[in-house]
C-alpha cells in the first residue's frame, strides 16, 4: 500500500483489502505498506523491498498478496519493471491479486492487456504529477478539498492529484502585493510606461515571479489580467478535439468574478485597461501592419516577444484580436516565419472535419442497430443506454527521418467508457486507422503513439471501426418454452 495525496489512503486502501479478502476466504497475517511513498522507484520503498526479499527467500509463510490496484504495486518509469516484481512472486508459487481493479488477475489475455495498460498509465500519471501554470507576481496557488478546506500551498510545477481537489488563487506575500498595486499607481496615476517601470523594479533589485528581471511584456501581463481583482477567466484557449490548444475571441470568454481575493483596485485596474484599450483603438489595420513591418524590417524576423519588448508598439494580443492570429498578419505583410506552421493550418482543417467524424461513427452504429445520442455541448456519445463514448482526432507529425508521431489528448472530464482515437494519415486528409481504448482508471491525459507499438497499445489498434459497430448489435432471443 501507499499514499500521495489521495482520497485512497492507506486506511482506506486497507478496508478495501480486508472486504476482498472476506470474499474470497484469505486471512491476513501480514501487511507491507510504503506511506507517503510515490512508487517510482523500488529503492525508496521499503515495504516493498521487505515483501520482495520474502517472497524470495523461499519461506514466506503466504500464498497470495493482496495489492489495493496496479498502481498500488508502483508507477515505475519502466512498466516491465513492474511486471518483473509480478513475474518473481507468480515463479515463487504467490499470486498478486489486485482488489480495486475490475478484473481479475487470472492470467487471461484480457486481464494481462488491461493490467499491461494499467502500467503503462500509472508510469505516464507519474510524469505527469508536478504540472500546473504559474499563480501570477503577488499570487500563490491554494489546495483545497470538495469542501473548501485548504490542504496546502501548491509549490511552482506542483498540481493536484484528485479530481475532487480545487485550485485557487491566494494572495501571496505582503512585500510583492505592494509591489503589484504600485506598478498600477506608476502606469495609471504617474504616466510611466510599461518598460519605465520594469527599469525601476530591475534597479530595486526586484525579481518577477520566474525570478528573472522585468520586461516590458511582463509588466504588460500584470497590467491586463483579471485575476488581480479576483476574476477567473475561463474559455480563453479550447482543447476541444484534444489537439494544440485554440486561442478563442475575448467574446467567447466566461468570466467568473470575485472568484477569490483581489489584491488591486478595481477602479484602478479599469483605469489601466482604458490606458491599454485607447492605446491600440486608434490604430487602422493598414497602420498596425504598417508598424508591423517596421519591426520586420529593424528585427529580421517576427514573434509575439519581439512585438511585446517594442516600446511604442501595440501588444501581440491586438494583432491576434484584430486580424484572428499573428500568423494571420504576418501573411499579410508577406512574412513567413522559419518555423512550418502548416500545422495551424492542418488543425483548422480537422477541426472542421470533427462534425463529420462524429457523424459518420453515429451513422455506423446505427446502421448496426444500435440506439446513439450525442451530446450538443461535450459531444460525448451515449450508445444504447449502456455506455459512452468519445472520439478524438489525432494529427500525424513527420519525424526528421520520415517516420510518423501521434499524440493522443484525452477529455478526462468527460469520463467516457470508450475513447476512439483516429489516427490520421501522412497527408493528414485521411484516417489510417483506429484506437478503441477503454476509459476505465486511466491515469494521464495524453498519449504518443509510433507507427508501430508495443502489444500492451497496438492491442487496441484496428483498420475500420467494424468492431466496434459490431459491440451495439442486438441479437434476438426465441422465449425459452
Amino acid at each position: 500500500m501507499s499514499t500521495d495525496l489521495q482520497k485512497y489512503s492507506t486506511e482506506n486502501q486497507l478496508d478495501a483489502i480486508r472486504r476482498y479478502a472476506e470474499q474470497r476466504g484469505f486471512e491476513i497475517i501480514r501487511i507491507f505498506e510504503d506511506s507517503g511513498r510515490s512508487g517510482l522507484r523500488i529503492d525508496d520503498r521499503d515495504g516493498l523491498q521487505l515483501l520482495m526479499r520474502e517472497v524470495q527467500s523461499g519461506s514466506a509463510g503466504f500464498q497470495a498478496i493482496l495489492v489495493y490496484d496496479v498502481s498500488r504495486w508502483g508507477r515505475f518509469q519502466d512498466a516491465d519493471e513492474a511486471a518483473y516484481y509480478e513475474h518473481l512472486c507468480s515463479r515463487a508459487g504467490i499470486r498478486v491479486h489486485y482488489c480495486g481493479e475490475q478484473f481479475d488477475n487470472d492470467g487471461t489475455i484480457g486481464s494481462v492487456l488491461l493490467k499491461s495498460v494499467k502500467r503503462v498509465m500509472a508510469g505516464e500519471y507519474s510524469r505527469e504529477l508536478r504540472q500546473g501554470g504559474p499563480a501570477g507576481y503577488g499570487l500563490r496557488r491554494l489546495l483545497i478539498d470538495e469542501s473548501r478546506n485548504p490542504k496546502g500551498e501548491l509549490a511552482r510545477g506542483d498540481r493536484k492529484s484528485l479530481q475532487t481537489d480545487r485550485v485557487v488563487l491566494t494572495p501571496g506575500p505582503t512585500e510583492e502585493i505592494e509591489d503589484v498595486r504600485s506598478i498600477y499607481v506608476m502606469f495609471v496615476e504617474e504616466g510611466k510606461s510599461e518598460r519605465d517601470i520594469a527599469t525601476l523594479l530591475n534597479q530595486r533589485g526586484i525579481l518577477s515571479d520566474f525570478g528573472r528581471p522585468w520586461t516590458r511584456a511582463s509588466i504588460h501581463q500584470i497590467l491586463t489580467n483579471e485575476k488581480y481583482i479576483g476574476n477567473n477567466v475561463f474559455n480563453r484557449v479550447s482543447y476541444k478535439l484534444k489537439q494544440h490548444r485554440i486561442v478563442n475571441r475575448p467574446e467567447t470568454w466566461v468570466r467568473a468574478e470575485g472568484a477569490f481575493p483581489s489584491i488591486v483596485d478595481q477602479a484602478l485596474f479599469n483605469r489601466a485597461r482604458e490606458i491599454i484599450d485607447r492605446r491600440g483603438n486608434h490604430y487602422s489595420d493598414v497602420e498596425l501592419l504598417t508598424l508591423l513591418q517596421t519591426v520586420l524590417e529593424e528585427e529580421g524576423s517576427l514573434s509575439g516577444l519581439i512585438i511585446d519588448e517594442r516600446d511604442n508598439m501595440p501588444s501581440s494580443s491586438l494583432y491576434r484580436t484584430r486580424f484572428g492570429s499573428l500568423l494571420r498578419a504576418y501573411t499579410l505583410i508577406g512574412y513567413l516565419p522559419d518555423r512550418d506552421y502548416r500545422y495551424v493550418e492542418i488543425n483548422r482543417a480537422l477541426r472542421q472535419s470533427y462534425p463529420k467524424f462524429l457523424a459518420e461513427v453515429t451513422a455506423g452504429l446505427q446502421n448496426a442497430g444500435g440506439h446513439v445520442f450525442c451530446d450538443p455541448v461535450s459531444e460525448l456519445l451515449f450508445i444504447n443506454n449502456e455506455f459512452t463514448a468519445s472520439l478524438v482526432i489525432a494529427r500525424s507529425l513527420e519525424t526528421q527521418n520520415g517516420s510518423l508521431r501521434w499524440r493522443l489528448r484525452f477529455d478526462t472530464g468527460l469520463v467516457p467508457d470508450i475513447t476512439i482515437a483516429v489516427r490520421m494519415d501522412r497527408s493528414n486528409e485521411q484516417p489510417q486507422d483506429y484506437y478503441i481504448f477503454p476509459s476505465i482508471d486511466l491515469n494521464t491525459n495524453h498519449l504518443r503513439l509510433s507507427e508501430d507499438n508495443a502489444l500492451s497499445l497496438d492491442a487496441y489498434r484496428f483498420n475500420s471501426l467494424d468492431f466496434f459497430y459490431s459491440m451495439v448489435a442486438r441479437s434476438a432471443f426465441r422465449e425459452a418454452a
